[in-house]
């Protein structure tokens, strides 16, 4: 199977004039990050899970008003995965509501070790934005950007709509303060968070 070499933006011409397949692929491209920026926010999979279905949903919508940076539609999605995230209960609920309306799915086996695991991720997670909610939310949000999705400094600016020079300054101030809340040694529980946060879901892999 041949990989996609088209743009974002090329693609989401496409999808403008109505081509399904080529928002597939930019499904395909984006859905593993914005899935894992949405984890790193609510702490909880099932919640990261339909929060990227909206989000999805969302850009289908609206792609004809979409103006993309700098090629990429990363930066656009996850600015539209923050806002959900700020407004998950209504998001989730307005989501929920859709997909009551749609053929339930085919029933799964379900796989103890998997739930087990995927709760373990949960309670780690929550334990680190416990850490981070120390921060002010400016700085906060650099690091979930920046450094947890991987945004350069001139996409991250684009999600939040400040300049990337601002972005740079926010960018070391929260990285001097988190160091001062994490010490040099990693416990266990900390190397355990590092796995979570390049953990792939089910979610994540089908998207991949």
């Amino acid at each position: 199977m041949s990989i996609p070499t088209e743009t974002d933006r090329e693609l989401w011409d496409r999808a403008c004039r109505g081509e399904r397949a080529a928002f597939g692929v930019l499904f395909d491209r984006h859905a593993r990050a914005v899935h894992n920026y949405l984890f790193r926010r609510t702490a909880s999979w099932p919640d990261a899970e339909d929060l990227t279905s909206a989000v999805f949903l969302h850009a289908w919508r609206a792609r004809a008003d979409v103006v993309l940076h700098q090629d990429s539609a990363l930066p656009w999605l996850l600015g539209v995965a923050r806002n959900l995230a700020a407004n998950s209960g209504r998001a989730l609920q307005r989501y929920q509501l859709l997909r009551a309306r749609l053929p339930p799915p085919a029933p799964s086996p379900d796989h103890a070790d998997d739930v087990a695991a995927r709760l373990d991720d949960e309670r780690t997670m929550a334990t680190l934005l416990r850490a981070m909610a120390q921060l002010s939310d400016h700085d906060r949000e650099v690091l979930e950007l920046c450094v947890w999705s991987g945004l350069d400094t001139h996409g991250a600016a684009a999600v939040l709509g400040v300049a990337a020079g601002t972005v740079k300054s926010r960018l070391h101030r929260a990285r001097a303060r988190l160091r001062k809340l994490v010490p040099p040694d990693p416990s266990d529980e900390r190397a355990r968070a590092d796995a979570v946060t390049g953990r792939r879901s089910a979610f994540s892999q089908e998207a991949s």
